[in-house]
């Protein structure tokens, strides 16, 4: 359901006239609930592509050799220091000593070559499979705190990619079992799990570092609809949402002392992903007329609050090599009507438009559909919830799609493998990948990004719409959520209630 403005007006008019105040001292200041927006299908992020699974495990239940701060730096995390050799194809990691388990099983370089094996064996569902592990060609442990990872060729990125949660290192023992019951070395275990509600995280008495961890338990709970979670802040139900979804209430916020109101900046690349192995949308005409028929500013100004950068490709502003490619297929209503009928499409166009439940999504959807519309394109609106979403147009079961790709450099993940979901097969995009990374000279690997941004836009893979920004909304005592979100993470060893 659409969150109308009126249905934000009620809440925050009912806020000044006897709501509950969430200014009230909290008894326990050794614990925290927050709330996201979509439960996740599991708890495993090394088999399951949704992005709720790490807000939930990573850096908390489950950890990786390195680590990648809300600045978007890589530092090391189980590994206690990595080196790489001149080449850029091997890369030496010394792990930490005395790393144990939540169970107290040590930690070691048999751990990780478990892990990174099961990550590239065949029929892995690793979302960074072809990314990173299918470029894996050895792995050497020497002794059980040094492993050595041998790759194809030299890519930069490795550290970075061993940061996200796609490479978290799993229990040998438990790993079948990780999706319902993760067990990792983070300072964090799972106390339960009441599905459709919430997920209860409570302290690990066996993590390495577990008497600097500030709060001793942390519950998410799932509230999907924007009103309900301005209703829950002000209630005081929880104490912080650090990706808030109505942001139509930020204003109200703001000026309300008894929280705070941080918007930073994300990796995410939302778009209208088309499907383009279905008729007529495999002809690059009719995506290029799709992509010309939608305002981005006045999708940002009426989806989105304002917050937010137009992109024209799947990259964003702070990725390395971008380029504002956003006049490649500006508003331009008469030239994607000219557009389709070079095409030979009739008019109306009948599409379906899956939207997933987030607001962005639902909101923005009513937005696209009707400017669609004004070019003789009927998008007929179809909400689905996320496993659905999951299991139709995820498997390329859509017309077109509006969604966030949160994940950082995934241009290859999903432009350079043909079955993935929006279907899009080209040799020469691929040839760029590889070239980019057969090299290791910083200006060819700046003008091969910029090549690979300029190839998608012109293919007009995709709808590339906007890079959301991140609005964090919590009370005023809580401290270390992330401003930012390079990715998604929520690093609960860092939350803290101010003493203040």
């Amino acid at each position: 359901m659409t969150l109308h403005r009126r249905t934000l007006n009620q809440l925050l008019a009912a806020s000044a006239f006897g709501w509950p105040a969430a200014a009230t001292a909290r008894s326990e200041k050794d614990s925290a609930v927050l709330g996201m927006v979509l439960e996740p299908p599991g708890l495993d992020p090394t088999v399951a592509p949704a992005a709720a699974i790490g807000e939930i495990v990573h850096y908390n239940i489950l950890e990786g050799l390195t680590r990648i701060g809300p600045d978007g730096a890589v530092s090391p995390l189980l590994a206690e220091s990595f080196s790489v050799t001149p080449d850029g194809k091997t890369y030496s990691f010394k792990l930490r000593q005395g790393v144990v388990f939540a169970d107290g099983a040590p930690f070691d370089a048999a751990a990780v070559k478990f892990s990174f094996e099961r990550a590239r064996a065949p029929g892995s569902t690793n979302k960074a499979k072809k990314a990173l592990f299918d470029k894996l060609s050895s792995i050497v442990t020497p002794d059980p705190f040094t492993v050595i990872l041998v790759f194809d060729n030299a890519d930069a990125t490795i550290p970075f990619r061993l940061g996200e949660n796609t490479a978290v290192i799993l229990h040998p023992a438990s790993a079948a079992n990780t999706a319902a019951r993760p067990v990792g070395t983070g300072p964090y275990v799972l106390e339960r799990w009441t599905k459709g509600s919430a997920v209860t995280l409570v302290k690990s008495p066996n993590h390495r570092k577990a008497a600097a961890v500030p709060l001793r338990k942390v519950t998410f709970r799932f509230i999907n609809e924007p009103a309900a979670q301005v209703a829950a802040l002000l209630a005081g139900d929880v104490d912080g949402i650090p990706r808030f979804g109505a942001l139509q209430a930020l204003a109200q916020f703001r000026a309300d002392r008894r929280f705070s109101v941080v918007v930073g900046s994300t990796s995410g690349k939302g778009i209208v992903a088309i499907n383009n192995r279905r008729k007529p949308l495999d002809d690059v005409r009719v995506r290029r007329a799709l992509a010309h028929a939608i305002d981005r500013r006045s999708f940002i100004e009426g989806a989105q609050e304002g917050l937010g950068q137009p992109i024209g490709s799947h990259f964003v502003p702070s990725d390395k090599g971008y380029i504002d490619l956003t006049g490649v297929a500006p508003y331009n209503p008469d030239k994607a009507r000219a557009l389709l009928k070079e095409a030979g499409v009739t008019t109306p166009l009948n599409l379906a438009l899956t939207l997933p439940p987030p607001q962005y999504a639902r909101k923005g959807g009513e937005i696209v559909a009707a400017q669609l519309a004004q070019v003789g394109v009927n998008a007929k609106i179809e909400n689905v919830e996320w496993a659905q979403w999951l299991a139709g147009p995820f498997k390329g079961q859509f017309d077109l799609t509006l969604i966030n790709h949160v994940e950082p450099l995934d241009y290859a993940t999903a432009y350079a493998d043909p079955g993935y979901y929006f279907g899009y097969d080209s040799a020469r995009f691929r040839g760029l990948v590889a070239s980019l990374a057969a090299t290791v000279n910083p200006q060819e690997r700046t003008k091969l990004w910029q090549d690979i941004q300029r190839q998608l836009a012109a293919d007009a893979v995709n709808i590339f719409l906007w890079n959301p920004a991140q609005a964090c909304v919590a009370r005023a005592g809580l401290r270390g959520l992330w401003s930012n979100s390079p990715i998604f993470a929520n690093e609960l060893s860092a939350l803290t209630w101010s003493t203040a």
